[in-house]
């Protein structure tokens, strides 16, 4: 029963993937929106379908996911340095209004909110409940949708995103928690917002 539950929140949950290619809002109503369809909406989902909020990665990390994440946050450095010298990327980034630093640290809180529901859906809901049956395969199924809502964003965006959606599904596993990806996921990009800003 367990795995056709699984199976049945991935079906259900699925079409989720795609709705930010249809929010167009104003920055803070798209953080809302964003919370709504990728946390409150599938936590209610998974709640009727009988897992707990732990059996899809919402608990605390272990130290292995932890030092997983610093370890790649430090090795991503030099990309973000390599990104912001694309002008496609440069233009881009940051993708919020803002006026001042003020405005700046709010937004990328607002930043923050909108990679713990990326985080929270892909690595959380999509992921650990088919992970537990078959690892390989749920990576593979949350990185498709996931590196197919990055298209029209800049062109090298697609293929980074492939490779970093297993590479965050891989230490979330390895941490048993969404919180290794959200750290590494929210800290390097506001590593690169910062740099695409003011440098």
């Amino acid at each position: 029963m367990e795995r056709k539950n699984s199976i049945r929140l991935f079906m259900l949950l699925f079409p989720l993937s795609f709705i930010p290619w249809f929010i167009s809002a104003p920055f803070l109503e798209h953080v809302l929106l964003i919370l709504l369809v990728y946390v409150f909406i599938p936590l209610a989902v998974s709640k009727i379908l009988g897992f707990a909020p732990s059996e899809v990665g919402m608990r605390l990390p272990n130290r292995n996911g932890l030092k997983l994440s610093l370890i790649l946050l430090a090795l991503s450095i030099p990309l973000s340095l390599y990104g912001r010298t694309i002008p496609s990327m440069k233009h881009y980034y940051p993708i919020f209004p803002y006026s001042g630093i003020r405005g700046f640290v709010l937004s990328e809180l607002g930043m923050g909110l909108i990679m713990f529901a990326h985080e929270s859906f892909y690595r959380g809901f999509l992921l650990f409940p088919l992970a537990g049956k078959n690892e390989r395969l749920a990576i593979l199924l949350q990185d498709l949708p996931y590196t197919l809502v990055h298209l029209g964003k800049p062109g090298i965006e697609v293929p980074y995103a492939f490779i970093a959606g297993i590479v965050f599904a891989k230490i979330d596993i390895k941490g048993g928690s969404i919180v290794p990806s959200f750290l590494l996921h929210w800290i390097g990009s506001a590593i690169f917002d910062v740099l695409c800003a003011f440098t």
